[in-house]
């Protein structure tokens, strides 16, 4: 068993809902850290499938590719991540989730709407947080792309406090998953100094919004800056800035680069990662037994030892959140 990890000091007790407590519950560790499998990939993962010619990827080809990543990869994490167009409905239909393992669902429509220097989210029409709630799903997860300096920043901030408010009356957790980009047209890529602002500013200004779990990029430039020393100093900013637990999000990173990213985040701070293509990207291009066969070792393998290293080191998401003690009649008020 591992050293308890010391609590964080910059954050205090907040007390939710007993519905998301439970669901924090169903998607973290023994220890309530994180460890999930993210896979509410769309078009990226629909252009991955055929670089030359994404619209032969079909959806049944969509559908087919997540069955398979769940199957070989989940039993190994805390929670898989999907979503409700070629994920969720049909992976509990061919039951592929293993039991005990929790599910968050995705809301928003893949990519975004706007101008590039000035990013809009859009939550899949038809589809909710109430929704969510009723299909079964322990959790919510929204992408945003923001910028604290673009345009379309208030409005991204108005949609995040109406997720949250949602997420309260449903009493489901609410995990927000944030992109940083950059609003200079003549400048496609955040500068490194730019880079770590953006996210920590952005974990300064939506962490207070209601959400329960940020979802944020690794606050640093990793090819930029080579010195680890450094990498755990911008994780203790993004630490000191958020009120809420976050995890880290591995971006389509080589896996050992993302092994190396969690252990310094979670030393730092975070309380656990969702990790996508960083442990299942190899598999894209393989077909029927040779994909099943990478997936059930060496992205089972991937994703045993990122969930042992948040079950050791990951700050647990109980020393921000709890409940007050129900008493024997404490349903008759509740969701009032």
């Amino acid at each position: 068993m591992a050293a308890p990890v010391q609590a964080l000091e910059s954050l205090s007790m907040r007390t939710i809902g007993i519905g998301k407590y439970r669901g924090l519950q169903r998607c973290s560790t023994d220890r309530n850290t994180f460890s999930i499998l993210a896979l509410d990939h769309r078009q990226n993962l629909r252009k991955a499938m055929n670089p030359q010619d994404p619209t032969k990827t079909t959806d049944a080809d969509m559908v087919g590719f997540k069955k398979d990543v769940v199957e070989g990869v989940a039993k190994a994490a805390s929670a898989v991540l999907l979503d409700p167009e070629f994920g969720l409905a049909q992976c509990i239909h061919n039951d592929s989730i293993p039991h005990g393992i929790g599910l968050l669902a995705t809301l928003e429509e893949t990519g975004y709407t706007g101008e590039a220097d000035s990013r809009i989210a859009t939550i899949l029409p038809g589809w909710s947080v109430a929704k969510a709630r009723r299909m079964g799903a322990d959790a919510v997860k929204v992408l945003i792309y923001y910028h604290p300096d673009a345009a379309s920043a208030g409005q991204i901030e108005s949609l995040v406090k109406q997720i949250s408010a949602d997420s309260r009356k449903e009493d489901i957790p609410f995990f927000l998953e944030t992109l940083s980009y950059s609003i200079d047209p003549s400048k496609p890529k955040l500068s490194p100094e730019e880079r770590t602002r953006v996210v920590i500013e952005t974990a300064n200004r939506l962490s207070p919004l209601g959400i329960d779990i940020l979802k944020a990029e690794f606050p640093l430039d990793v090819n930029a800056e080579k010195d680890e020393t450094e990498w755990g100093k911008a994780c203790a900013e993004l630490t000191k800035a958020s009120q809420v637990p976050w995890i880290l999000l591995s971006a389509s990173v080589l896996f050992e680069t993302f092994a190396k990213q969690t252990t310094i985040a979670c030393q730092e701070g975070a309380s656990g990662v969702a990790v996508g293509r960083a442990v299942w990207q190899e598999a894209v291009p393989l077909k029927g037994e040779s994909r099943q066969e990478f997936l059930r070792s060496q992205g089972h393998e991937r994703m045993e030892q990122i969930t042992d290293i948040c079950s050791r080191l990951a700050h647990p998401w109980t020393e921000i959140f709890s409940f007050p003690a129900p008493g024997v009649d404490w349903y008759k008020g509740y969701g009032n």
